[in-house]
């Protein structure tokens, strides 16, 4: 692998940097305590074509690599995760899927918006009974005639009350387990689709987050994405990529926190001269520089292995789970170097600590990485 980036991606890198210095970063205090970010970035997002990255530009996307798109990510997650998670899911986990399993009439319909911003996807796996045990699902879409009808529910899914589309996943067959699981996209705007904003998150407050309630959905047959019973390969595929995106989010936590932590040791001054001079103050930000470069080189690895066509499965767990609690070990230490101060949301260090802490639950939680890590190295399922 060559780590020096190519030009088209510094200058991605560029863009989106300048971007979330301009656009996301002088908002995100202010977006985290109303629990809203404003919606116009999405429109912002579309145009700098950063809801298109790796989709085809023939769909509407604006094609790319994906470590060009992990740049994107981490930048934004720099700035904000809640609106990295916008792209994260909207892109990472929906269009990209549908640009890999879906027929091209899905791809016709729903690929142009999505990657122009005029429309936003959500990801309707997590049930409030199953979350890591994601083939258990309890939502079921029985045969109706030319259409399938849906009765269930989903929570915590981002982008839920602002999205366009739901790429929902249901039992279709009496198979247990997640052979008797299908994909469907369902409009947002359907009949008996309730959808609830949930309040009160710990992080990512910014982020549309939502309970979705099906209650008699009648979904037109043709839009099941892939064959039907295979909804979930369809969700483990899209996982395995949306954990690479989690993870270069992650960087960006971590390179704010080193940001923050450098920016606030150089000027804070105890004992006659700034914290900077302090050993033990040098040791928390040398632990977060650590930290952000392994997991920075991990979150690489996994875009330049999916880009050559490379499995990636394994390593996309590995930097998920590294990233993640490195994430949170940078922005505790962070909120360390600031001292009492890292406890008011003047400064970001306490912010960005809630919102890496959830990096760790959502997207397969750690415990559920080190199933996936184990498995692959011993050939035994833990399951």
């Amino acid at each position: 692998m060559n780590l020096e980036l190519s030009e088209e991606q510094a200058a991605v890198r560029r863009l989106a940097r300048e971007f979330t210095d301009r656009e996301v970063a002088p908002y995100a205090a202010e977006w985290d305590r109303a629990e809203s970010v404003d919606r116009a970035i999405v429109k912002k997002l579309g145009d700098l074509g950063f809801l298109g990255l790796t989709v085809p530009e023939e769909y509407g996307g604006s094609g790319g690599d994906h470590l060009a798109y992990a740049l994107v990510t981490e930048e934004l997650g720099r700035g904000d995760s809640a609106v990295r998670g916008i792209v994260s899911v909207s892109l990472g986990l929906v269009a990209k899927t549908i640009a890999a399993w879906g027929s091209e009439e899905q791809k016709r319909t729903w690929l142009p918006r999505l990657c122009s911003g005029e429309a936003l996807g959500c990801f309707g796996l997590t049930e409030p009974g199953t979350g890591s045990d994601a083939g258990n699902l309890a939502t079921r879409a029985v045969r109706d005639g030319d259409a399938y009808v849906v009765n269930g529910s989903k929570m915590f899914i981002t982008n839920g009350t602002w999205a366009d589309v739901v790429l929902l996943f249901a039992r279709t067959g009496d198979e247990p387990g997640h052979r008797g699981v299908s994909a469907f996209l369902v409009p947002a705007d359907a009949p008996g689709l309730v959808r609830r904003e949930i309040h009160g998150k710990l992080g990512l407050r910014g982020q549309a987050t939502a309970e979705l309630v099906l209650q008699d959905v009648r979904v037109p047959a043709d839009a099941m994405l892939g064959p039907e019973g295979k909804g979930f390969s369809v969700a483990m595929s899209a996982l395995a990529k949306g954990r690479m995106s989690v993870a270069a989010g992650c960087v960006g936590i971590a390179q704010a926190a080193l940001d923050a932590a450098l920016a606030y040791a150089g000027q804070r001054e105890q004992f006659g001269r700034t914290i900077a001079h302090h050993q033990l103050v040098q040791e928390l930000i040398a632990d977060i520089a650590v930290d952000l470069d392994a997991a920075r080189m991990l979150t690489w690895r996994v875009a330049d292995l999916i880009d050559r066509g490379r499995p990636f499965a394994t390593e996309a767990s590995t930097a998920k789970l590294f990233a993640s609690e490195a994430a949170v070990r940078a922005a505790s230490n962070a909120l360390q170097v600031h001292g009492g101060y890292g406890y008011v949301d003047e400064y970001p260090a306490g912010k960005l600590l809630r919102d890496a802490r959830v990096m760790t639950l959502y997207e397969g939680t750690s415990q559920i990485q080190k199933l996936v890590i184990g498995r692959a190295l011993t050939g035994v399922s833990a399951f």
